[in-house]
């Protein structure tokens, strides 16, 4: 059974940074590109960082651009996300997400029904 498992959620001051992991098992990173999404109370699931499987590209949605990045280790099948210069705005729960490969750069904001795994999530609040 696959499973998608979040960490490092946590509270931090503005300008923090913390830095999220995501376990997949025994899902292969190499036919699956993975994304970062993240829910805020009262809005939309929103794609925020994604990892294509082959060459493992990345994409960021502009208003991470710069404070976040995501890389993965295929052998560990472990996929991160370093946010840096954390503001209030990116309080929100934070998903990783699986998408099989289709070819190509991953896409950020893909259709939800193209995702195929959920994990269930971790919590980060940005606050002073």
């Amino acid at each position: 059974q696959v499973q998608l498992v979040e960490s490092g959620g946590g509270s931090v001051q503005p300008g923090g940074s913390l830095r999220l992991s995501c376990a997949a098992s025994p899902l292969s990173l190499e036919y699956y590109a993975i994304g970062w999404f993240r829910q805020a109370p009262g809005k939309e699931r929103e794609g925020v960082a994604c990892v294509s499987s082959n060459h493992g590209s990345v994409n960021y949605d502009d208003s991470v651009k710069g404070r976040f990045t995501i890389s993965k280790d295929i052998g560990k099948k472990m996929v991160y996300l370093q946010m840096t210069s954390l503001e209030p705005d990116d309080t929100a729960r934070y998903y990783c997400a699986a998408v099989p490969e289709r070819g190509g750069d991953c896409v950020v904001r893909p259709p939800m029904h193209d995702v195929e795994y959920w994990g269930q999530g971790t919590q980060v609040t940005v606050s002073s």
